[in-house]
Formats: C-alpha cells, structure tokens, sequence
C-alpha cells in the first residue's frame, strides 16, 4: 500500500476527491467529532459544517486527551444532512450501509477508517481540543481538534468503491 502524505483544506479538495480505496494517507489539520446524541441536536440546532471533516468518536473525560474512533454505521441515519452541510469526509471504523455508500459518492466524500482498540495510541496524534458545541452532553458534545500525522486508510472513496 502507499502512503500519502496529505492536508485536507480547500485549496486541495481535488487530491481528496481522487484518493482510491485502500490508499492511506497522513491527515494533519481538524477534526469535528460526532455522536449519536450530538448528531440527533445538530438537525435541531445546527452548526457550521461547511468545508469540515467529522470523526465519530468521543473522547474518556480525563486530563489529556484519550479517543478513538466509533462505529459509523450508527450514523449513517444523519450522514445525508452533515454531507449537504458541506461536510467533506467522515472518519470512523467499521463499514458503512449501502445507503451511506451511495450518500458518499453522490457527495463526492470519502470515508476514512482509523485504527481501533488502540486509544492510547491513536491520542498521540491529537493535540488540541475545543468544544464547540452541546457541552452539555459531556463526551458526546461536538468537540474540534487538531492532528498531527495521523494515519487514515480511504475505506470508501469519493466514486463509491469500498475496501470491503
């Protein structure tokens, strides 16, 4: 497999787009996190998506930062409403339905897959964090970081072909 060494903005939202299934790349740049609670508030009380890419995870509350990733098949109910928010790629684990499949290359967005099970590990590659939104949920509210390198393998790429 190669690997690619990529920042996602919108000056090379062309690179993204023409990434392949099973290609990995080095993202440094933000990530929105997204929950099941916090993606049920977010129709109700929408942010600004636009041009971001959305993590499912959720951090352990703790003194340093300590997260991973969440299956996304769970989100696939809220996935066409953060894609025509302008959202330009999903990071999570596990595959996603059929449905979500189509949504990803009807919006031209690929979808990343993390390593899981390695929390510790994958923290390392997350430096700061901000919550931007529904503090109130705790781990589940809707939190912005910063990485450094981290490792993403393109699960589903923007034409809709899938590793699985």
């Amino acid at each position: 497999m190669k690997l690619k060494f990529t920042k996602i903005d919108k000056s090379n939202i062309t690179d993204i787009k023409n990434l392949k299934a099973g290609e990995w790349i080095e993202y440094s740049g933000e990530l929105i996190t997204l929950r099941d609670s916090s993606a049920m508030k977010l129709i109700e009380q929408p942010i600004k998506l636009e041009g971001c890419i959305i993590m499912y995870g959720a951090p352990a509350e703790g003194k340093q930062i300590i997260i991973g990733p969440t299956t996304s098949k769970r989100m696939d109910s809220s996935l066409e409403y953060v894609l025509s928010k302008g959202v330009i790629a999903t990071v999570g684990k596990g595959n996603r339905t059929k449905q979500a499949g189509e949504l990803i290359k009807k919006f031209k967005t690929p979808y990343f897959v993390m390593m899981s099970g390695v929390s510790a590990y994958l923290s390392s590659f997350f430096e700061n964090e901000e919550i931007i939104a529904f503090k109130e949920l705790g781990p589940e509210a809707i939190r912005k970081y910063t990485v450094n390198k981290l490792p993403l393998l393109t699960a589903i790429d923007s034409k809709g072909k899938s590793i699985w």
